[in-house]
């Protein structure tokens, strides 16, 4: 089983986009949408949602009001104020440090686990679908990104599917390098932009670390040219593969307007072609041991 991460070190260069269309050629793989603090790849898929489980990720402070003495030690150790007069826990504020609960001198504080978010097993109509979506505000998104990945390749591998396409978040945090570590390749997604060709190298440096094979598409470079020849040198000199360039086109918002990949959308339209050609470049790699 082959798994094969996109993504992009900042938003907005079109990598969910190109996920989606992505899932229409390969026809039998199984999606995971690992941004999950901000998913939109279902707006592409339309999941029917399978199966949900929570994701309890943080943990909260609960009072016994029987117990407690009203010392106020609580209150004052407590950084994120989330204690309030009537010695409740304000549950937006607290972060589930356990301060509260070490300097309670009659254990009248505990923590309870709570539910962060949620995980989905889906099916849409070019196959299976594993992502999730963290509450607001809630952290832990990298160990809610690890519980869709597993959710993925145990429906890959019941499916007799072998290829995991994910579609990672933008930047190089925490909930990125959940969605590299391990994968067979790393498709960055760049634009010819000045911030791009700055969060492309980011994203290498970060595909470096973790010994994931890199490959580059450049989409949207006839913007402009000069920036995508700059992408394009400096991945040579690098001794990274550059896979295509995929022209900009305002089909492509049309395309996400109706709600439709764009291969599916405009099959014969010059942007869906280079995305097939991108993506038969990705299976001669991944075939021939680049991955």
């Amino acid at each position: 089983m082959k798994q094969i991460t996109v993504l992009s070190g900042k938003g907005g260069t079109g990598k969910t986009t190109i996920t989606a269309s992505f899932t229409v050629l390969a026809k039998n793989a199984v999606v995971a949408d690992c941004d999950v603090d901000a998913p939109d790849l279902h707006m592409l898929l339309y999941p029917q949602i399978l199966e949900t489980k929570e994701f309890k990720g943080s943990k909260l402070a609960v009072i016994d009001e029987a117990a407690c003495v009203k010392c106020g030690l609580c209150q004052e150790k407590c950084r994120f104020d989330a204690i309030t007069e009537n010695f409740e826990v304000d549950s937006f504020a607290c972060e589930g440090c356990g301060v509260c609960t070490v300097v309670c001198p009659v254990n009248a504080i505990t923590l309870i686990e709570r539910i962060s978010g949620h995980a989905y097993i889906s099916k849409t109509k070019y196959g299976f679908m594993a992502h999730a979506m963290l509450s607001p505000g809630e952290a832990n998104s990298g160990k809610l990104v690890t519980l869709v990945r597993q959710n993925a390749k145990i429906v890959a591998e019941k499916e007799h599917s072998n290829l995991i396409i994910i579609d990672g978040s933008p930047g190089i945090g925490c909930p990125v390098i959940a969605s590299v570590t391990g994968v067979d390749m790393g498709l960055i997604v760049t634009e010819p932009t000045m911030s791009g060709i700055h969060d492309l190298e980011r994203a290498l440096k970060l595909l470096k670390h973790f010994n994931v094979p890199a490959i580059v598409c450049v989409n949207m470079y006839d913007i402009n040219k000069d920036n995508a020849e700059k992408i394009v040198r400096f991945c040579e000199e690098s001794g990274v593969e550059v896979a295509g360039k995929i022209p900009f086109n305002p089909v492509v918002t049309e395309a996400m307007v109706n709600g439709k990949p764009i291969v599916e959308y405009a099959p014969r339209s010059d942007v869906a072609q280079e995305t097939e050609k991108v993506w038969e470049k990705i299976l001669s790699v991944l075939k021939h041991g680049g991955g």
